[in-house]
């Protein structure tokens, strides 16, 4: 596995306790998705494996980080970019005064690449991001939210990530744009073996792309499995897919029922 998070534990300001024991795997070129509602914990698990938690006065304070077969669980961020771990967070995140290129750049200053090579990789993200070389001197502030997106993205493809980490993409997309990133995703994923994890609450779209999907809740995972079979699976389907039987609105009782059967707490 390429990934392999065991038992962390993260709380923040010494006192908040965010995940609690979280486990998940993620094996090399696959595609999994991290789903769950808001204060889930998806976020802080993203920033767990990044190293990012300290900025926020946050901790792991049980449990381990596995990469590449390597412990990184208080690894420093920088080197884990350099191990080959890209983090493109909730919100897009460019650096608005800076131009496209610029921003690009940015994306691979810890690889620490001569010129050539960062040519290449400039030419690499300006296929999966046409839009992107059109724009290249123009200030990333002033991009739409799609093509910030797509900045972000490829400011972490820059790095030339084996794992790639996705907050939210398609958070204040149009449809048709967020139909555009995820084809790019998967791309990414088939055409360079980028390993990647994505955290998004469009879980239709996420499970459609998706090879293995885990579902969180408060802190845990509470149901794993292959992507296709939690599309089908009835309760997903009706908590995050929003395919309830027709005609019918199940009571907080079976909801509590249901979320007894899954361990949801």
């Amino acid at each position: 596995m390429l990934l392999e998070l065991n038992n962390v534990e993260v709380i923040y300001d010494q006192v908040i306790l965010v995940l609690r024991g979280l486990s998940l795997v993620v094996g090399e070129g696959q595609v999994v998705a991290l789903l769950g509602s808001n204060g889930a914990g998806k976020t802080t698990t993203l920033k767990a494996i990044a190293g990012l938690l300290p900025s926020e006065h946050g901790e792991i304070t049980d449990g381990e980080v596995r990469y590449a077969g390597e412990v990184i669980t208080r690894r420093d961020p920088a080197a884990t970019v350099r191990a080959g771990v890209s983090l493109v967070m909730e919100g897009r995140r460019v650096f608005p005064h800076l131009s496209v290129h610029d921003n690009l750049l940015a994306g691979a200053f810890t690889r620490g690449r001569i010129r050539s090579q960062t040519r290449d990789d400039l030419d690499l993200v300006y296929a999966y991001f046409p839009r992107l070389k059109d724009r290249t001197a123009q200030a990333a502030g002033y991009l739409s939210g799609g093509e910030q997106q797509m900045l972000a993205i490829g400011r972490a493809l820059m790095a030339r990530p084996k794992l790639m980490m996705l907050d939210e993409p398609s958070l204040g997309l149009a449809p048709l744009l967020v139909g555009e990133i995820f084809e790019i995703i998967q791309r990414l994923a088939s055409e360079l073996s980028t390993t990647i994890l994505v955290v998004e609450q469009n879980a239709r779209r996420a499970l459609e792309i998706a090879d293995h999907a885990y579902v969180m809740e408060t802190g845990r995972i509470v149901l794993e499995g292959p992507a296709a079979e939690l599309a089908d699976n009835p309760d997903v389907q009706e908590f995050y897919l929003g395919l309830g039987v027709a005609g019918q609105r199940r009571s907080y009782r079976d909801s509590k029922r249901y979320r007894r059967r899954k361990r949801w707490l």
